[in-house]
């Protein structure tokens, strides 16, 4: 295969396995989509499912998250680990939104990538899940895929995320980027991988790992 063969095979693959791709992270708009994502990083998208019930229960929006205390936060959002740092990135952010943007999330990489707590990667999550505006955010399992499949050199998630707008239609990175973490759990996890269990790999994987594998 070519890289363009190479490139149908995986858009196809993904579609016929993944028609239909929930968001991993259980919000109802895009503060709490926000809130979650911020609580991803280093963790499960488990582990945060289980502790956003009780936070968002006291404070689903950034009016009564702001009147919580930062050791409040903190306690409830402990088992996700990093809760120092997410507990004042949480509160600091949602004064922030209420003093600057009505209480509303911003949808546009500037103003969400200058909130304490937000990086590149949960800017661009809030954007294309929250707004629909076309970004690919690029987690570990993407990263991941995108080196096995011979799409990214596997340098860094700035690089990967680079060659995946550059690969793939623009039109069809955010329910692509979905696809791929859902396909990347199921299939071609980082551990006790098994490459005859993993469609897309088997057959256009790049040849260094094939011949390790198979």
């Amino acid at each position: 295969m070519n890289k363009e063969e190479k490139i149908n095979y995986i858009i196809d693959t993904l579609e016929l396995l993944f028609p239909k791709v929930p968001i991993p992270l259980d919000h109802k708009d895009p503060y709490t989509l926000l809130i979650a994502v911020l609580l991803s990083a280093q963790s499960t998208d488990i582990g945060v499912n289980k502790v956003t019930p009780k936070l968002f229960s006291k404070a689903d929006n950034p009016y009564d998250m702001a009147k919580l205390s930062v050791n409040e936060i903190r306690e409830i959002i402990k088992p996700v680990g990093l809760s120092p740092m997410k507990s004042k990135g949480i509160h600091g952010l949602s004064k922030i939104l209420i003093e600057k943007y009505n209480g509303n999330v911003p949808n546009n990489f500037q103003d969400l990538e200058a909130l304490p707590a937000v990086g590149h990667k949960t800017a661009s999550v809030v954007l294309a899940q929250a707004f629909n505006i076309p970004t690919f955010p690029v987690d570990t399992h993407i990263h991941r895929l995108m080196y096995r499949w011979g799409m990214s050199n596997g340098k860094n998630v700035k690089t990967t995320e680079k060659d995946a707008k550059r690969l793939f239609p623009k039109k069809l990175w955010n329910k692509l980027h979905l696809q791929m973490i859902w396909y990347g759990r199921k299939f071609s996890p980082a551990r006790n991988w098994n490459i005859n269990n993993d469609p897309i790999t088997k057959k256009i994987g790049r040849k260094s790992l094939l011949k390790k594998m198979i």
